[in-house]
């Protein structure tokens, strides 16, 4: 097999020369660097299954840097560069904006489902400059861009191989040189889907009409999409085509986090035992913490999670009597989770540009303030490449005991959202935050129910999802009790930094 960049676990360089063979089966050979076209043959399908930190993320980075080395061409959903006959693509996909957000923060190219099913359609005059900066073209000549600003964008997109990144360095807007979305129609080659555990049948079915190779990696422990009992699109390969990674790697350790999750496997631990192991884990780390009260701080970029619905609208109330949020209006600053776009089938091209935008079911947006025009929402889309927005909203808020939302302002149509200082374990799934705040009362709830899910207490799994969201610090919150903030809301932490510009005399208006 060709080399890694880093040591791996047995079971890891088992799937990685699994994961090989396949490709080579497919027209690429890893190990000489051997690319051929691709032929009609039949799909392959392969998923790459393991709990949380037994190396599924390494192991997806690693066979990403692998293809590149090889000639295969990222595709970003971006930009796609004139057809080529023997040109062999990979797509790195994940369901959700957050999702895709976290493997590009570990440098992985990563874009989401449906920035894959519609493509975006370039202006004829910057088609040249996205051609020149994937290596199809020659450095062009633009009207009203100097060969500082073509050189700012090609330092980006050297960095960030991100078309429309680079394109903004040189100092242009999406609505500059986009016109347009498309529906794909044309099959890719390889794709590899990160969080796949979230997919449904649907979605599953339609990656597979794209691709011919297809790689899913995924977490058995976590909770499959509703409407699914309990299964998850990989329960249904059989045995060779699955890859199951038992070790934990040795990166994680010393994470206390992981260690929690990893032990909600052991059949003799009961919610109080589990609760009496994290007060034990708390006492010895500050990476834990045994919490008495909800912090209303963190509520306002990391939600809440909770199971019932009722425990999530009860805490989104006490949120925003806690800022004195108006009952009429949304502070800026107010965390929302979009709930589907309400748009008649004649606003396709609509519909298609907001969800490309990343304004898709589950996507996680703060609130800016209101647009130029009445109805109109401007949003910051957490995890987005081009994450500020302008949209007609729907904005809910619930009120407890009463069946219809209340709506402070709406347009006819557009993007529907829910309050998002606190949200559900499930559609959490695929999101992850710094610090993440478990509404353990709940959890309580839950394993009174005895329920179970696909032969496992419903607690458990609801607990390792909940725990898994955690990048650094875990708060089990054993209280129904809300802590004040200690400051007013703000979308300062939201404000983009600008790129160094070095401006000629003549860009600075010296000339």
């Amino acid at each position: 097999m060709s080399e890694p960049s880093v040591t791996f676990s047995e079971d890891q360089a088992d799937a990685y020369d699994r994961v090989t063979e396949l490709l080579r089966s497919a027209g690429v050979d890893l190990d000489d660097a051997l690319l051929t076209p691709m032929s009609d043959g039949k799909s392959s399908v392969l998923a790459v299954i393991g709990k949380a930190g037994s190396g599924k993320t390494l192991l997806l980075a690693q066979l990403y840097e692998a293809l590149q080395e090889a000639g295969v061409d990222v595709v970003s959903g971006d930009y796609e560069g004139r057809k080529r006959k023997d040109r062999r693509t990979l797509a790195i996909l994940a369901p959700t904006n957050k999702a895709a957000s976290v493997l590009r923060n570990r440098g992985v190219p990563a874009t989401t489902i449906h920035r894959i099913l519609y493509t975006p359609v370039y202006d004829p005059e910057y088609e040249k400059v996205a051609d020149w900066l994937a290596g199809n073209g020659t450095k062009p000549e633009i009207e009203g861009l100097t060969e500082a600003a073509l050189d700012r964008a090609a330092a980006f997109y050297a960095i960030n191989k991100s078309i429309p990144g680079a394109l903004a360095a040189a100092g242009l807007r999406g609505s500059d040189f986009i016109t347009g979305w498309k529906r794909r129609e044309d099959p890719l080659d390889i794709g590899f889907v990160d969080e796949s555990s979230m997919l449904d049948e649907k979605q599953f079915e339609d990656l597979k009409e794209i691709f011919p190779t297809l790689v899913l990696f995924g977490d058995p422990a976590q909770l499959a999409p509703v409407g699914q009992s309990g299964q998850m699109v990989f329960d249904q390969f059989k045995d060779a085509r699955k890859l199951v990674l038992h070790r934990v790697h040795r990166q994680t350790q010393d994470n206390p986090i992981l260690d929690l999750a990893h032990a909600l496997g052991d059949d003799s631990v009961g919610f109080e035992a589990f609760e009496r192991m994290i007060e034990d884990f708390a006492a010895k780390d500050d990476r834990i913490v045994m919490a008495q009260r909800v912090e209303s701080d963190l509520m306002a970029r990391s939600p809440v999670l909770v199971w019932r619905n009722v425990t999530r609208v009860k805490l989104i109330q006490a949120f925003r009597a806690a800022y004195d949020a108006p009952a009429t209006e949304l502070l800026p600053g107010e965390p929302l989770i979009c709930d589907g776009l309400e748009l008649p089938l004649k606003h396709r091209k609509k519909r298609i540009d907001l969800e490309a935008r990343g304004l898709i079911k589950g996507a996680q947006v703060v609130y800016l303030g209101p647009g130029n025009k009445p109805g109109f929402s401007r949003l910051h889309v957490i995890g987005a490449e081009d994450p500020r927005v302008s949209a007609a909203s729907i904005i809910k808020i619930e009120h407890p005991d009463e069946e219809e939302p209340f709506i402070p302002f709406a347009a006819r149509m557009g993007a529907a959202f829910l309050h998002g200082a606190a949200v559900t374990i499930h559609k959490a799934q695929g999101s992850q935050w710094e610090d993440v705040q478990v509404f353990a009362p709940d959890l309580w709830v839950a394993a009174r129910m005895g329920r179970t899910e696909a032969g496992q207490p419903l607690w458990k799994r609801l607990a390792y999802v909940a725990i898994t969201r955690a990048e650094k610090r875990l708060f089990w919150v054993v209280r129904n009790r809300l802590g004040r903030p200690t400051a007013e809301l703000s979308v300062e932490d939201l404000r983009a930094k600008p790129a160094p510009l070095e401006l000629t005399a003549e860009e600075a208006g010296d000339g």
